[in-house]
């Protein structure tokens, strides 16, 4: 039960030998926001579209991401967060099904049906991101920033101030 759940693209190699998602780096960089944020991990649910870890850590290719779409899914389903937050453009554009200018578009909170149900889904940048491009830092704290604004606020945010 989390009123955020981000959503990854799949495990990497210390994601698969740790057994937890967003380890290392990113996953510094990810609670590093969290905590300017006021959240932490346990305030939140993190996911990611694929389970296994694909070879030489490429991105999931569409048969392994429809694979596991039914798993996501029900995830979502059980977890009935207030937000899903995608965390770069493999998870935005598996969601979404659309193509995605995911450094554009972060921060922008779209409606996506999933199952059976729509859901608000906040359009983020990956955490490696700012590890590799130290410009797209704010573009990353401002939409952590914005899903800890629109989950305290019961879903009812003010995005548009951000």
């Amino acid at each position: 039960d989390a009123d955020l759940l981000f959503v990854g693209e799949a495990p990497g190699a210390q994601e698969d030998e740790q057994g937890e998602p967003f380890v290392g780096r990113s996953g510094d960089v990810l609670d590093s926001a969290l905590r300017d944020a006021g959240l932490s991990r346990a305030d939140v649910r993190i996911t990611n579209c694929v389970r296994c870890r694909p070879p030489d850590n490429r991105n999931p290719r569409t048969a392994e991401l429809a694979n596991c779409r039914g798993h996501l899914e029900r995830e979502i389903e059980l977890v009935d967060p207030a937000l899903l937050v995608t965390l770069g453009k493999v998870p935005a554009e598996h969601l979404l099904e659309r193509d995605v200018a995911v450094t554009s578009e972060a921060g922008d909170v779209v409606d996506c049906e999933v199952g059976d149900a729509v859901w608000p889904v906040l359009l983020s940048v990956h955490p490696a991101a700012t590890l590799y491009d130290r410009s797209q830092e704010e573009t990353f704290t401002e939409a952590i920033a914005a899903a800890a604004a629109y989950a305290g606020d019961g879903g009812q945010s003010r995005l548009g101030e951000f």
